[in-house]
């Protein structure tokens, strides 16, 4: 038994490997992020269509208008 007492010592990792790791985890968190705000837009969307066809209105579609050329 060793006299400090604290087990064995792991050899410290690779720097570089940690900070790809790191930028990897982040990229996926911002998807993640980016996917959860795309889906709610989406509900928001959905829901106010639904909101629409239930108060009996027919005319429920969104509407788009094109660009006007200058």
């Amino acid at each position: 038994m060793s006299g400090t007492g604290r087990g064995p010592q792991e050899p410290p990792g690779d720097e570089g490997s940690r900070s790809i790791e790191n930028a990897v985890m982040f990229g996926i968190f911002a998807l993640l992020v980016g996917a959860g705000i795309w889906l709610l837009g989406a509900m928001a969307d959905i829901r106010k269509v639904q909101d629409c066809a239930a108060q009996g209105r027919r005319n429920c579609a969104t509407v788009e208008v094109p660009e006007r050329a200058r």
